[in-house]
């Protein structure tokens, strides 16, 4: 499945990887470089050395691919594509899907190219440090660590209401406690823990839509007995598009603007398989191929499974937009349960399950990794600096599972409601995320030319990028500007949704200003981005060299996964 590097033992590790523990245990090397400041774990170097000694390189190839799956398929697909239908119709679904993919996919090669040049644990968090501003750094980190914080329990949650779906007696608060503590398991034990459970996610997922798509076509060409063959009649009536908010054009127009804004969140979580950068082996191999594989997924997974629902349930369908948050409302569900098929819903609901649970996962990685990576730029305390002696950051962990705790708040309907309220609030998280993924791509394609350095130097590196991270950049701003148009509108307005939509932009706006003010910081000059050191420690790194393909047929056709 993956190439024969993925089974080579990495045998240049440091000793000291699996005994030292603590931030006090470790002290770095003498350093001149103006980047090291005191307070912080940082030593000059871009992957530091308390990253290489404290965390261990457990995510191979295969893992890496699967998790960029895993955080492209998720409820969003399962459950959200019906509402997606309901407003913009199958045409304005599919075409907000199509754009929105194509933002993801100049997300990923853009993180994927400065990734493999700076391979350090919290990713593009990390990377704003080195080419944009420090300020920039503390203020999108943090609020990628709350948003994974607030995530964990409201995926948590999400499952309970999945689980309830098959009327079980038990009470809910025996649900989450189940679910908080494998959470517990799974983030403490070793990385290549939560690689192997991502990776048998990710099939289950990849099985589903393969299985659901086919049996879409199936049912849509008429070879379920008794049941006529439907084609694109539901193109034809109601119709392609869907008239939303207003009427005529303009409102075809806005039914398919809001499928786009509501399409971003099915997509949230594809920039975290970099997160673990540092505990990857051979990231700057790993991580592009993840990324670059991207494209197929989304053109195979997505696109095929929004035209499939279009062809099969009806836009003016009330049973789409329904907020039971189980498989009852999924299109596919429907669609099978009027075929006759009475079994889908359960397995539906059953890798929705697997689904959400994974997403909870993902959060837990990306949030504890971040705040790792804030510790060791000096923008959070340094106790979060303490790993175990298997290269977990258990401080960060354990914050983590704190957050958790906020899962008991579904035992209350009106808790939960607040809740999911709060959760709606870092929505546009995701958006800012992209955004600074595309800034420090474009920073660092700006720092090359000011430094007189080729691109094709970069340990990988595509010509397109140059032009698509600027159409990812502004796409994703307009988008998080005009997310919550809808309370714009003539009698729309409401004050809960306004603040969900766009709180998040003053708050890391105040962030990156409050920072800048109390540390004096400054945008890095482009002449003072160290790429020719960083380009000397990718060829000083002994697991710097190609991946070895695999040969025959198999590794041919195994495009999506390895």
């Amino acid at each position: 499945m993956a190439g024969v590097y993925e089974d080579q033992e990495i045998s240049n590790k440091s000793a000291n990887q699996y005994i030292t523990h603590d931030v006090e245990d470790y002290v770095p090397p003498t350093t001149d470089l103006p980047s090291f400041r005191a307070g912080s774990a940082d030593d000059g170097h871009i992957v530091s050395q308390h990253e290489q000694q404290n965390l261990v390189r457990g995510l191979g190839q295969r893992h890496i691919q699967m998790i960029a799956i895993a955080g492209a398929i998720g409820t969003g697909l399962f459950l959200g594509l019906g509402g997606s239908i309901a407003t913009g119709g199958p045409l304005g679904a599919l075409l907000g899907y199509v754009f929105v993919g194509s933002v993801v996919c100049a997300i990923q090669f853009a993180l994927g190219e400065v990734s493999a040049l700076l391979p350090v644990t919290g990713s593009f968090v990390r990377h704003a440090e080195l080419l944009v501003d420090p300020a920039l750094s503390f203020a999108v980190g943090w609020n990628v660590v709350y948003g994974c914080f607030i995530s964990v329990p409201s995926e948590i949650s999400a499952s309970v209401a999945l689980i309830q779906y098959w009327n079980t007696d038990i009470n809910a608060a025996v649900w989450v406690t189940i679910l908080i503590i494998v959470s517990v398991v799974v983030a403490i034990s070793f990385i290549r823990v939560y690689g192997e459970v991502e990776f048998i996610f990710a099939i289950l997922k990849i099985l589903l839509v393969v299985f659901v798509v086919i049996l879409g076509l199936v049912i849509d060409l008429g070879g379920v007995p008794g049941k006529p063959r439907l084609g694109f009649h539901y193109w034809k009536d109601p119709g392609p598009f869907v008239e939303y908010i207003s009427t005529g054009s303009w409102g075809r127009f806005l039914g398919f603007w809001a499928v786009m804004t509501n399409a971003v969140y099915s997509f949230a979580g594809v920039e975290s398989l970099a997160m673990a950068a540092a505990e990857t082996r051979n990231p700057r191999h790993n991580i592009p191929k993840a990324c670059k594989r991207v494209f197929a997924r989304i053109i195979i997974f997505y696109l095929a499974a929004v035209l499939v629902v279009g062809m099969l349930v009806s836009s003016g369908d009330d049973r789409l937009t329904g907020d039971a948050m189980t498989a009852a409302q999924s299109p596919f569900v429907i669609a099978a349960g009027d075929a006759g098929t009475k079994a889908i819903p359960s397995i539906v609901n059953a890798i929705c399950l697997t689904s959400a649970w994974s997403a909870s996962n993902q959060s837990i990685l990306a949030g504890t990794r971040t705040l790792y990576g804030l510790a060791i730029k000096g923008h959070a305390p340094q106790i979060f600096l303490r790993t175990t002696k298997w290269g977990v950051p258990y401080m960060c962990v354990l914050l983590q599972i704190a957050f958790s705790f906020l899962a008991y708040m579904c035992v209350s309907n009106t808790a939960l409601t607040v809740f999911f309220w709060f959760v709606d609030l870092t929505a546009a998280g995701t958006l800012v995320s992209w955004i600074a993924i595309a800034l420090n791509h474009i920073r660092l394609l700006q720092a090359l030319k000011k430094q007189g350095i080729s691109p094709d130097q970069l340990p990988w590196h595509n010509r397109i990028t140059r032009y698509t991270s600027w159409f990812a950049l502004i796409s994703c701003v307009i988008i998080l500007l005009t997310g919550g148009f809808t309370v714009f509108t003539k009698g729309n307005w409401d004050p809960a949704s306004f603040v969900s939509s766009y709180l998040d932009i003053p708050l890391v706006l105040f962030a990156y200003g409050g920072y800048k003010l109390a540390r004096r910081t400054k945008i890095t000059p482009l002449e003072a981005v160290p790429i020719r050191q960083a380009l000397e420690e990718a060829e000083n790194d002994p697991e710097n060299v190609p991946i070895v393909k695999g040969k025959g047929i198999w590794s041919k056709l195994n495009i999506l996964w390895g």
